[in-house]
């Protein structure tokens, strides 16, 4: 029986040591509560309040159990390490970790145990030792830490405190519990499947569907099978399979074995005739509306109890695809008038008589995904049938199938629809768009596409986190994009180099007195905190450019931090009649404490033949639809934000050129950027990325021209957050 490990995002330091021994095991689910003070766990009738000893319980729960001399001496450690102030005490001991991890993968013996985990969990929770690690001098170190934090369950551990963190202190069973697994799963036999239908492209919805079912396979060491639903040649087309494809390699996806459910044609057929000589369904030609009705009212149809031989020369005359037989459907003999509406003799086959993209003409008669789902998955060997909760009604009518063939069982895990607000998932709804060229095709940055989300600059790995942190929740809710940006955030910030930008929209000259005489270029890190980014180029000299609203902020004879120079004061500041900043003089005093100044700002050398700017645009986008969420008899169009693309023209420093299409940068002070190419006029182009803060994701709908467009309030927001937090 599963355990509890209830604990607070609040307490410090925090238990990671317990909580990724949790999810490693699956012993315990996480429960976050904020009224809750330390950590406890509730396992087999005890309550346990001491770390050190929860870890003990759930690695011998978990078979991880060592108890030998060494483990002790590790959980000592663990304990002593973190209250170790002096520097070269808190060293000697990395060091002599680092010498012994140097031939060796885990702490004790040759597999993960507790000893691994409470040393891990003492690291994770100080910063200094983890500043100390980050120096890069102990390799051997940082490779067990890093291979303990990059586990998939330390992830969900993570995951699961930021979800619970941003969640703002209410009581939440997180996504630890989906770590708990699935029904009756045997290691090396569990197969899930993804099985989309090849009629588009694949969003954001699909996206959780398909790490689901990836993440089960890998964490059962079985296999993950990528089927086409291809029964309704109305809508299907070979190239939307190869667009899948490309959108499941987009998001890390990648099946052990793909096939389609025409594969199976032939033997879906035989079994439906099965079904027709055991009495089990019927043909039936009433009218589609005719039928509707019925079934919402508990009316049986007409043919309902006609006979094996009438109904099986009525699914012959249906094969053929005649004039007569197009009439007619088969129909699952399962209920008249049972209160779930989906078990009152649902179709199981229908006529189409379009050509089929992989067929051809060979069928005129087609199963319906309810008929062939449950009849492949338990043909193809799929233990484990993922599905969103919507389909809960019908989950009945999926055991029906099954039991009634006589066919080998599946378990049905049911997971909650992802929806988001402001955020429309409808495939005919997000057609309109396209179709009324409100956007400029399905890989649009503002659709909720795998193409889009990732054009937009949402990584992998943040989408596959909050995915598992979702887990298995069951509350059919619009979700704020807030969290799943916050998490894209703390992945790219510590890897996204940093470069400068300046609005070209009334940009001001600087005089700098006692700068160079000539511009000199300095090599300075691209990202002051990871060297392993790279360096740039940065150019000195005596003639600066700067943005208007910074020139405009600069009081007579303050004192200001030119980033990445030092400080200087302003010594003159010409304005126009209008009030606009003309011009700038300032002298350099770089023996200035940029601690002490209010102002730190970017800035760029005026440009010269030797070092030219690069002209670039960047784009900030709104949400599509003005409504949080729209409800079923609410007309489209009459929510269609208004304007959704603001461009903001600017001059870049030259370290640009050097980028890739689909890299990730921060424009110091403006924000996280995706470079999305060059335009059709040669200019690059470059997403903004939302960060999770308010600014960045509010709706911008309702902006005036009198207002500041929203992409320079959230740069506002960021630049006093970066001037207040004293940024250097």
């Amino acid at each position: 029986m599963a355990g509890t490990l209830t604990l607070s995002t609040k307490t410090s330091p925090f238990p990671w040591a317990a909580a990724a021994i949790a999810t490693y095991t699956e012993k315990a689910e996480l429960s976050f509560d904020e009224s809750a003070s330390g950590v406890t766990l509730d396992f087999e009738g005890s309550k346990i309040t001491d770390e050190a000893e929860i870890v003990r319980t759930l690695a011998k729960a978990g078979g991880l159990s060592d108890e030998s001399t060494k483990t002790q001496t590790y959980f000592e450690l663990a304990k002593t390490l973190p209250k170790v102030t002096a520097v070269p005490a808190i060293l000697t001991s990395l060091d002599s970790l680092d010498d012994y991890l140097a031939f060796r993968t885990f702490l004790v013996g040759h597999d993960i145990t507790a000893a691994d985990f409470i040393v891990w969990g003492a690291l994770k929770a100080s910063v200094k030792l983890i500043g100390l690690l980050k120096n890069n001098k102990h390799v051997h170190l940082s490779r067990w830490y890093s291979y303990i934090e990059a586990l998939d369950s330390t992830q969900l551990a993570q995951t699961s405190f930021i979800e619970a963190k941003a969640s703002k202190a209410r009581s939440n069973k997180t996504a630890a519990s989906f770590a708990l697994g699935l029904q009756n799963a045997k290691e090396g036999e569990v197969v899930t499947r993804f099985p989309p239908e090849p009629s588009g492209y694949l969003h954001i919805g699909h996206a959780k569907a398909a790490m689901l079912n990836q993440y089960f396979a890998k964490m059962y060491k079985g296999k993950l099978i990528i089927r086409f639903d291809d029964t309704n040649p109305t809508k299907e087309r070979t190239e939307f399979e190869e667009t899948i494809l490309e959108d499941l390699s987009l998001l890390d996806v990648h099946g052990d074995i793909l096939t389609h459910t025409s594969d199976y044609f032939d033997k879906l057929y035989e079994l439906a005739l099965q079904l027709i000589k055991e009495g089990k369904a019927y043909a039936d030609d009433t009218e589609q509306a005719q039928m509707r009705d019925e079934r919402f009212k508990g009316i049986a149809s007409k043919h309902r109890d006609d006979g094996v031989e009438d109904n099986l020369k009525h699914f012959a005359e249906m094969k053929t695809g005649s004039e007569e037989g197009v009439r007619w459907c088969v129909r699952a003999k399962m209920s008249v008038d049972n209160p779930n509406k989906a078990l009152r003799d649902p179709v199981i086959y229908r006529c189409n008589l379009l050509h089929h993209h992989r067929t051809g003409d060979k069928w005129k008669v087609y199963p319906t995904y309810d008929f062939a789902c449950p009849v492949v998955d338990s043909i193809e060997g799929v233990t484990h049938a993922l599905r969103t909760n919507e389909y809960r009604d019908r989950n009945p009518q999926y055991y029906w199938m099954i039991e009634a063939l006589g066919l080998r069982p599946v378990h049905i895990w049911d997971f909650s629809r992802l929806n988001f607000i402001y955020t429309l998932l409808s495939k005919r709804k997000l057609h309109w768009f396209v179709d009324s060229g409100l956007v400029r095709g399905w890989d649009d940055p503002r659709f909720p596409t795998v193409r889009g989300i990732r054009r937009r600059g949402l990584t992998v790995e943040a989408l596959r986190q909050f995915m598992l942190a979702q887990g298995p929740s069951q509350a059919i809710v619009s979700l704020e994009w807030d969290t799943l940006w916050t998490l894209n955030k703390k992945i790219i910030d510590p890897i996204a180099p940093r470069f400068w930008a300046i609005e070209k929209e009334g940009i001001v000259p600087v005089k700098v007195n006692g700068g160079p005489t000539t511009p000199e270029v300095k090599t300075l890190p691209k990202h002051k905190k990871n060297p392993d980014v790279g360096e740039k180029k940065t150019v000195f000299a005596s003639q600066l450019l700067i943005e208007q609203e910074d020139a405009l902020s600069f009081e007579d004879q303050e004192e200001v931090t030119l980033m990445d120079w030092g400080n200087a004061i302003v010594r003159k500041k010409n304005l126009d009649d209008s009030g606009k900043v003309i011009s700038i003089e300032v002298d350099l005093h770089l023996e200035g404490d940029f601690r002490k100044t209010k102002k730190k700002i970017t800035w760029l050398a005026a440009p010269t033949p030797e070092h030219p700017l690069i002209d670039a645009t960047l784009l900030d986008y709104d949400y599509l639809i003005t409504k949080k969420k729209l409800e079923e008899n609410d007309e489209l169009k009459d929510f269609v934000t208004p304007e959704t693309e603001f461009r903001e023209e600017v001059y870049a420093d030259a370290n640009i050129v050097d980028l890739k299409k689909g890299d990730i940068i921060q424009f110091e002070r403006k924000g996280y950027y995706i470079f999305d190419g060059k335009s059709q006029d040669g200019k690059p182009e470059f997403i903004h990325i939302p960060d999770g803060r308010a600014a960045s994701i509010a709706s911008k709908a309702g902006s005036t021209a009198d207002t500041p467009t929203p992409a320079r309030q959230a740069r506002a927001e960021a630049k006093k957050l970066e001037n207040s937090a004293g940024i250097w």
